[in-house]
């Protein structure tokens, strides 16, 4: 068992999220859900981006470490698209067992952060046709993350949805591929817990 802090997508606390959640908890982690909008939740990308835009990715950093403060060292921060980048930075930020990332990464230089901590492994998972991707600031994260001699593991699935794990966005939703994300991903989560023990 390993602490996981999730934090959720640019749309806030959805139902993808909650599933994400369960099928952690399911595995026997401990899961805490950071939910940095207060409840607040949005169904199409333009309107919750104007709703970042106005808080500002400073504050929302701010709060992601806010949301982990009373965390012992040593737990995962996993996060999907705008949540990915802030797993990203709290896992600079504390002393974390490990990071995984869901649809996106930032070059560490747009967190304002030079170097990746040393041996914190990173798995990133994202939809090779997704229109939101940003292939450099994948390579860049990744290029960061290798330089540190920090384990890695880079998954691209064949489907097009930014957030295709989540059954709530029928669209984007792939179930084939979110169950191969998630056998994936609960591997790294147990790997975790063991080099913990």
């Amino acid at each position: 068992m390993t602490q996981i802090a999730l934090f959720h997508s640019v749309l806030g606390v959805r139902s993808g999220i909650l599933d994400a959640a369960d099928r952690l908890r399911a595995a026997g982690h401990d899961v805490r859900v950071v939910d940095q909008y207060d409840g607040l939740v949005f169904d199409d990308y333009a309107t919750a981006g104007a709703h970042v835009e106005r808080i500002g990715f400073p504050a929302l950093m701010a709060a992601a470490l806010d949301g982990v403060a009373d965390l012992p060292d040593g737990f995962v921060a996993a996060g999907f698209s705008n949540g990915a980048g802030m797993a990203e930075y709290v896992a600079t930020q504390r002393r974390c067992g490990g990071l995984v990332m869901f649809s996106g990464a930032l070059p560490l230089a747009v967190l304002g952060v030079s170097t990746w901590p040393d041996g914190v492994p990173v798995q990133l998972h994202v939809a090779d046709g997704d229109p939101l991707r940003n292939r450099e600031w994948d390579e860049a994260f990744l290029a960061d993350v290798g330089a540190a001699g920090a384990p890695f593991e880079l998954f691209e699935y064949p489907v097009a949805g930014h957030l295709f794990t989540d059954p709530g966005l029928p669209a984007e939703f792939d179930a084939p591929a979110t169950e191969l994300l998630w056998s994936r991903t609960l591997d790294f989560c147990a790997r975790a817990a063991l080099s913990r023990s």
